[in-house]
């Protein structure tokens, strides 16, 4: 695998509607990294799963990923919660995960030469994907505002969903994710927790600015 040197990379786990990726998109957009969502990848496959039973294998699967554009994860279908809840299942799948896993790599330490580096955020980043990245961060915020927050995103898509659905999908979801035998979400001893449930988008972004930058230009 071919890895860039001299790059800044970021790696930020969490469990879901936390707020890791607004805050890794306001980090990638300041600092010029590639940005990499790497539970939507998951959500593409778990898409390609609902969409296509027929044709849905392994070999289906890496045919799809290989011609994966980053671009082609924007796809607010996405966000849907029946594809949140396929995702969670499929990705304790080994032979998916070392797909995905394939792409997260390269695109972690090989990004596009215009860009400074890479920021990825997932539930093993930290010590899976980017062991060695320059900055760990586990983002989390209490059970009731991840619920909170995930139901006006999904209102404001226009999807029909209670808030005792997505309350219950997230509860879900955290079991899932923190449970699973391969590559389970957990906070690393070098992840810098970071807390969102009483800050709002900018105070998150310019509080973990501040720890890079004494860093990073000091």
């Amino acid at each position: 695998m071919i890895k860039r040197k001299h790059i800044l990379k970021i790696a930020i786990d969490s469990p879901a509607a936390a707020g890791a990726g607004t805050l890794a998109k306001s980090l990638s957009k300041h600092y010029n990294l590639f940005y990499l969502d790497t539970g939507k990848i998951y959500r593409f496959i778990a898409f390609l799963k609902i969409k296509y039973p027929k044709k849905y294998n392994q070999k289906f699967i890496e045919s799809k990923i290989k011609s994966l554009k980053v671009k082609d994860l924007s796809d607010k279908s996405l966000l849907s919660d029946n594809i949140g809840t396929e995702a969670s299942i499929i990705s304790k799948v080994k032979t998916i995960r070392n797909t995905v896993h394939s792409f997260q790599l390269k695109f972690a330490y090989n990004p596009p030469k215009k860009y400074n580096g890479s920021c990825l955020d997932g539930r093993d980043i930290t010590y899976n994907i980017v062991p060695d990245a320059d900055f760990k961060f586990y983002v989390t915020a209490n059970l009731k505002t991840r619920a909170t927050r995930r139901y006006k995103e999904l209102k404001g898509l226009k999807k029909k969903v209670t808030y005792e659905e997505v309350l219950k999908s997230i509860k879900n979801r955290d079991k899932s994710d923190l449970e699973r035998k391969i590559s389970p979400l957990k906070r690393t001893k070098d992840s810098l927790l970071i807390n969102t449930t009483n800050l709002t988008k900018r105070a998150c972004f310019l509080k973990i600015k501040k720890i890079i930058d004494r860093k990073t230009f000091n």
